[in-house]
C-alpha cells in the first residue's frame, strides 16, 4: 500500500491506542480490495477529545474514525448524529463523516461481541450471564446479550451505582431478561489483564468446563483470564474474536465491504 495525494484517511482514537489491533486488520483490507485509504492509530488523552476531534474535523479526507477507551461515550456531545445502538446504549465506536461533512456515530461493540461468541461455538440464547464492566464497551454488550435472548444478566462495576443503573436499563429494554442465575457465561468489559501484574476480573478457581469465558481485551489476546479458563477446560471468546466481529460491521457502515 502506498500513500498519495488522494488517499483518504481513517483512524482510532484511544488512551492507550498501542495495545489496539485496528491499524493492522483495516490496512490489510484496503489492501486486500485495492482501496485508496490508511488507517492511523492517534493516541488522544480523555481530556484532548475535543480538541482533537476539531483539528480532525477541519482535515477534510478523514473519512471515518474509531473510538475505543475513553472516549466511547465522551465523544456522544461531538457528534451531529446517532444511530439506534448509539442511542439505546449512550455510547459510540464508530464516527463516518456524511456528505454535508457533519459526524455521525454508531456502536457496534455489542453486535461484534455476541458475533465473536457465536464465531466460537457459544451460543448466547438461554445462558446466564455473569458481567464485570459496565462503561462504554460493557453497555454495548449488555444490551446485545439481551437482544440476543440471554437468560438473565448479572452486572458488576467498580464505580458505584454504574452497574444498578445500566441493569435498570436493559430490564426496560428487554424485560424477559432476568437478573440473576448461577453463571455459565462470564464475561470481562474491565481493562483487567491489560497490563502485567493486574488481578483476575473473576474467582479463577471457580472454573470448569460448564462455564464459558469471554474477554474484550484484545492485546494480549490469551489474557490471564482466558489461559486459566482454557486450562480449566472453558470454551472461550477472545477481544481479538470480538473486535473482528465489529470491524466487519464498521466497515459496512464507512461502506466498505469485508
Amino acid at each position: 500500500m502506498s500513500i498519495g495525494s488522494a488517499t483518504r484517511l481513517f483512524g482510532i482514537l484511544g488512551d492507550p491506542v498501542a495495545v489496539v489491533r485496528s491499524p493492522a486488520w483495516w490496512n490489510a483490507l484496503f489492501a486486500r480490495i485495492g482501496r485508496d485509504a490508511a488507517f492511523v492509530p492517534l493516541q488522544v488523552s480523555a481530556a484532548d477529545l475535543p480538541r482533537a476531534w476539531a483539528g480532525l474535523t477541519a482535515i477534510g479526507n478523514v473519512d471515518g474514525l474509531v473510538l475505543t477507551m475513553p472516549h466511547k461515550q465522551a465523544v456522544l456531545p461531538l457528534l451531529d448524529a446517532v444511530g439506534p445502538s448509539a442511542r439505546l446504549t449512550g455510547a459510540v465506536n464508530t464516527a463516518r463523516r456524511l456528505p454535508d461533512g457533519r459526524w455521525e456515530g454508531d456502536m457496534f461493540d455489542g453486535e461484534g461481541f455476541v458475533a465473536g461468541l457465536r464465531a466460537r461455538g457459544i451460543a448466547p440464547e438461554g445462558r446466564r450471564v455473569l458481567q464485570k464492566g459496565c462503561g462504554g464497551a460493557g453497555r454495548a454488550i449488555a444490551f446485545a446479550l439481551a437482544r440476543a435472548g440471554v437468560a438473565s444478566l448479572a452486572l458488576e462495576d467498580a464505580v458505584p451505582g454504574r452497574a444498578a443503573a445500566l441493569a435498570a436499563e436493559v430490564a426496560a429494554a428487554f424485560p424477559a431478561v432476568a437478573t440473576a442465575g448461577a453463571p455459565d457465561l462470564l464475561v470481562n468489559a474491565t481493562p483487567l489483564g491489560l497490563a502485567p501484574g493486574d488481578p483476575p476480573p473473576f474467582d479463577l478457581a471457580a472454573l470448569s468446563p460448564a462455564v464459558a469465558v469471554a474477554d474484550v481485551i484484545p492485546n494480549p489476546e490469551v489474557t490471564p483470564l482466558i489461559a486459566a479458563a482454557r486450562a480449566a477446560g472453558c470454551a472461550t471468546a477472545t477481544g481479538r474474536d470480538m473486535f473482528e466481529g465489529q470491524a466487519i460491521l464498521a466497515a459496512a457502515y464507512f461502506g466498505i465491504a469485508a
